[in-house]
């Protein structure tokens, strides 16, 4: 493979898709949420909280500051197989397993970072 066929190849591949979740080490409370690119949300959240500044959740952002970045693990806890059909929407499936994990871990009150549940 040459050059640019594998640079063809590269910008037509799809980032990887799933449920991402940050989850604080030391009370195991979580906030999660669905991502078209899990390494780009990954590194976006990083980022965010690092600067204090994440306004979907400001207790996860005070807990990030008070407790360091070592106290927290940004993780991929469900990836989104690809369809093969280029023109397919994965934003309902995105939700839906978005969904499904906010039932099974419950992050509210308590248990995560995610206001009031629905």
């Amino acid at each position: 493979m040459d050059r640019k066929q594998a640079k063809a190849e590269y910008k037509q591949a799809r980032p990887p898709m799933g449920i991402v979740r940050v989850r604080n080490l030391t009370n195991d409370r979580s906030y999660i949420v669905a991502s078209r690119n899990t390494r780009g949300t990954m590194n976006s959240l990083r980022f965010q909280l690092s600067a204090g500044s994440f306004p979907k959740s400001e207790e996860l952002c005070r807990d990030w500051k008070a407790l360091g970045e070592d106290r927290f693990v940004i993780e991929v806890i469900d990836e989104l197989a690809p369809v093969a059909d280029p023109s397919h929407d994965h934003a309902a499936d995105l939700r839906e397993l978005e969904a499904l994990w906010l039932q099974k871990l419950r992050p509210y009150g308590e248990r995560g970072y995610h206001g009031a549940r629905p």
